[in-house]
This record gives C-alpha cells, structure tokens and sequence, in this order.
C-alpha cells in the first residue's frame, strides 16, 4: 500500500508489517471533524506504543496524496509521524470488513495484528464516536501479555504489573 510519513511517500507491504505488533487505525476520510481528534491523540502517544514494540497505520480510503495535502493543512494532522496508509480501491477496508459501501469510506475500527500477522483483538464502530489511545495501547499490552502468557488471562482494565487471570476447569464449575 502506499503510505505517507515524514513528509514523503512510501510503500508498506506485509513483509514490513510482520516480525512486530501493528494497530491498523481505521478511520472514514480526511478533512473531517472527528478523524483529526482521534489521529492527534494517537500522535501524542506514538512514542508509548512504538516503546512496547508496536507500530501505528493509520488507514483511510483517500489517497497518499490527499493524507499529504491533509497533514500540509492541519496542525494537528501535521504531528502524526506514523505511517498514513492509503486504501483507495478499499481493498484492506474490505478484506477487514470495516468498508461501508453506501458512503464509499471505512468506518472506524482498529485492528491489533501480532508479530505472526494474526488478528488478536478488533473493534468497529460505525458512529461519529471518537476512540482513545490510552485505552488502544492498554489493548496491546494486554494482548502482547496473553500472547506470551498463553496460561493467562486480563481481566477489564488490566494495566500491566496487575494481577491476572489463570484460568482453571475448577472456576468453570464456580459458575
């Protein structure tokens, strides 16, 4: 796919997504009103998520050169330092199931891959609602904890150092 970062232009492929943990970002279209707050945001915690071994694509259904002319013009666009993938033909946003055909453009969902390229958690919504960082990169760490950790399990708002989960056939009898 072709992608813009760092004021240029650049191809990702899957052989550069493999070996680490991505967060593919969705988002419907630049120069919109919800997207900037959101891609701001993952921005400002760009340096955390790269800290844990993870790398950020933000993806939309505009091109390379719109993601340019979008970071040219915005300021909080022009802060992003992690790659813009560019899916004009809706060929990932169709493969992951986040394309809304009516409007022609993504709709929100993010995506965390393993290093294997596996799906380990997603989530999607189809409404003008906003997503945060903070509770994206809890989500990675708790899935890079249970992919190394396999014998446990997070329980809601797991941070890492917290007690987890090991599941056992006597709690199922608990129930």
């Amino acid at each position: 796919m072709n992608a813009f970062r760092n004021n240029e232009f650049h191809e990702v492929t899957k052989a550069d997504v493999l070996g680490h943990w991505s967060l593919f970002f969705f988002y419907p279209a630049d120069f919109t009103f919800v997207c900037p707050t959101e891609l701001e945001d993952l921005a400002r915690n760009y340096a955390r998520f790269k800290e844990i071994g993870c790398e950020v694509y933000s993806v939309s259904c505009g091109t390379h050169f719109v993601h340019k002319a979008w970071h040219d013009a915005n300021e909080k666009i022009a802060k992003i330092q992690y790659p813009m993938l560019a899916d004009p033909a809706a060929l990932l946003a169709k493969d992951l199931d986040t394309y809304n055909e009516v409007d022609g453009m993504a709709e929100r969902g993010d995506f965390i891959v393993s290093p294997e390229g596996k799906v380990v958690a997603y989530e999607a919504i189809s409404s003008n609602v906003g997503r945060n960082a903070e509770e994206l990169l809890r989500r990675v760490r708790a899935s890079q904890f249970v992919h190394e950790h396999g014998d446990q399990a997070c329980p809601a708002n797991w941070t890492p150092g917290e007690d987890t989960i090991e599941p056992s056939l006597d709690l199922v009898g608990q129930l």
